[in-house]
């Protein structure tokens, strides 16, 4: 899916106006399914969701968060619905085994820093993950499914994009209006500098919500191969805008960008046509990782790596420490 242009109209543009009574409905839906009671796993669940759909960085922060975790002497598992991929699970992934047609791109990013469980059902894969040894379940994605208790809910946000125009699909980005959404969440993660975000900030610090910022940061190496180098950047993500501008402060020149829809399946061609490209100007060819894992013969492009550091991070520890307490003082 590409993100429609007129998400990020404030106010509305007509086509979202007209999409609006749609996206009521959807979203009155939506919340209503967040107010169902869940089943309560075995042991505690951390949730790395967003209010909306496409890209505000879910995977780079739960992949912080198992690494927090580890820190504290836990034993991360992912739980994943796996988008786009063809199995339903309860199943292991396994990047020796799967391709993104099996499981999805996130999937195989996960599975390279901790057992990675997918599973449609929630509650049957936290099941799989306290059997394989896990001492805790980071979801990536899954705020507005219910079927699974959540002990600590991580929302993150894109700082720049922020809700965008504040409908509910497909009139807008958002999965259930915002005010049904809020009382849902533990705590606001912006990722990256932006006024969206900055209001989305103001507004949880109103409502008692911890707010922590965040960036994402891209691998020292790679960044260092990137620096004054002439490059043709391809990305099928969430916002390859985002991607294209963390190049540039790498200093890397884009002579030419290429953006596909999110989760996109490069053809042979595509990749082909990209490469000749590449080839013809003497360009270096690149892309995220999450787009590596789907092209099926990925030498010579060059893939680069980010994380998501976190500012103030021993308050997150704190209060990612606090909520595991609650919940096995609770018996979970």
């Amino acid at each position: 899916m590409r993100t429609p242009g007129f998400w990020r109209r404030d106010p509305p543009a007509l086509k979202a106006r007209l999409l609006q009574p749609v996206g009521a409905l959807y979203g009155a839906v939506t919340a209503a399914r967040m107010r169902r009671e869940g089943e309560r796993a075995t042991i505690p669940v951390i949730c790395i969701g967003n209010f909306t759909a496409g890209g505000a960085g879910k995977t780079p922060t739960a992949l912080a968060v198992a690494r927090l975790l580890a820190d504290l002497g836990e034993r991360p598992a992912f739980l994943t619905r796996g988008h786009k991929g063809r199995l339903a699970g309860p199943v292991v992934v396994d990047p020796a085994r799967h391709d993104f047609r099996d499981v999805g791109d996130e999937p195989l990013l996960l599975a390279q820093a901790a057992i990675t469980v997918l599973s449609r059902d929630r509650p049957a894969g936290a099941r799989l993950c306290a059997d394989l040894g896990a001492s805790i379940v980071v979801m990536d994605d899954g705020l507005q499914n219910p079927s699974l208790r959540k002990d600590l809910r991580l929302v993150v946000v894109d700082g720049g994009a922020g809700v965008s125009n504040g409908l509910c699909l497909p009139a807008g980005p958002l999965r259930a209006p915002l005010e049904a959404q809020w009382p849902f969440i533990d705590a606001l993660i912006v990722m990256g500098e932006g006024a969206a975000g900055t209001a989305l900030a103001d507004e949880a610090r109103a409502r008692g919500k911890p707010v922590f910022e965040a960036r994402l940061a891209p691998d020292p190496e790679v960044a260092a191969r990137l620096a004054t180098a002439r490059v043709l950047a391809f990305a099928g993500i969430g916002r390859p805008e985002k991607f294209f501008a963390t190049l540039e402060q790498c200093g890397a020149r884009i002579v030419h960008r290429e953006a596909f829809p999110d989760h996109h399946t490069f053809t042979a061609g595509e990749i082909a046509n990209l490469r000749e490209r590449a080839a013809r100007e003497g360009l270096m060819l690149v892309t995220s990782c999450k787009d590596l894992v789907r092209i099926a013969q990925p030498e010579e492009i060059l893939a680069l790596p980010v994380s998501a550091v976190f500012s103030g991070e021993e308050v997150l520890q704190t209060l990612v420490s606090q909520a595991l307490a609650i919940c096995r003082a609770s018996g979970s």
